[in-house]
């Protein structure tokens, strides 16, 4: 992979170091219809994902950039054949212990948001033993959202939350949106600044539902195994011309 820098300086994409969004979403969507475009088998096309996710992650380390959340695996991706679900878990196990070294050398800690007691024991052994061993260092947060469904996150923290007011822990009234963003798998997180789709699909697939109300979209026909940092660049480029309004007039942001 080429250096950040390297890629700045070739195509002359402009960033503002002290604009750099502090969290980054990624749907990564495409990895069949690259595959398929081929005639390789789907597999195939998750495979090559991998190595895009290699590569954006290092360069969003490089960016500077704080967190940045993949989605790897919906709920509902559970009803895909049996053999692709049972090859992406395979691939992702892997995928996370062939990331150690890498991790420790980019000071990339490892989180996981979603239902995590639903996934095979060994993908859960391997993702509990990361997590611990990455949890000391200080760069990139790398957020992936496994067996994760907007839905279902917010359905999970409304029936935790109600059963703490069911037992008088807390009265209805301590329910506020920083306790219920607290209640986020993602906690503690902060919200995406930018949300990026790949392979032009234009919905948000039940992703973060809550932590994007505010989040700047980006999206492009780019199929995800064909995602560069130079792309990545692209997408900040553009970020960094939206105005955040949150709300609020022009005038107000001065």
């Amino acid at each position: 992979m080429k250096d950040i820098e390297r890629v700045l300086r070739e195509t002359g994409i402009e960033l503002d170091r002290e604009r750099i969004p502090r969290h980054i979403a990624i749907i990564m969507d495409g990895n069949g219809r690259w595959a398929t475009q081929r005639s390789l088998p789907r597999a195939f096309g998750h495979v090559q994902g991998y190595a895009t996710v290699q590569s954006i992650t290092t360069a969003c380390t490089r960016l500077g950039i704080d967190a940045l959340t993949l989605y790897a695996f919906s709920t509902e991706n559970w009803n895909r054949p049996k053999e692709e679900v049972d090859g992406l878990m395979t691939l992702i196990e892997n995928s996370l212990w062939a990331e150690v070294p890498t991790m420790h050398e980019n000071q990339t800690r490892l989180k996981v948001s979603g239902r995590v007691e639903q996934l095979p024991d060994s993908l859960q052994k391997a993702i509990r033993e990361i997590s611990a061993d990455t949890s000391g260092n200080t760069a990139l947060t790398l957020n992936l959202a496994i067996n994760y469904g907007g839905r279902s996150e917010i359905l999970d923290a409304v029936q935790r939350t109600a059963g703490l007011v069911q037992s008088g822990e807390m009265a209805i009234e301590d329910i506020t949106e920083d306790y219920f963003s607290g209640q986020m798998y993602t906690s503690p997180l902060p919200d995406p600044d930018l949300l990026i789709r790949t392979a032009g699909e234009l919905r948000v697939s039940n992703f973060l539902l809550w932590q994007i109300a505010y989040a700047e979209i980006y999206v492009t026909s780019t199929l995800w195994p064909d995602f560069s940092p130079t792309d990545l660049c692209l997408a900040i480029a553009d970020y960094q011309k939206r105005v955040r309004k949150f709300g609020k007039v022009v005038e107000q942001l001065d």
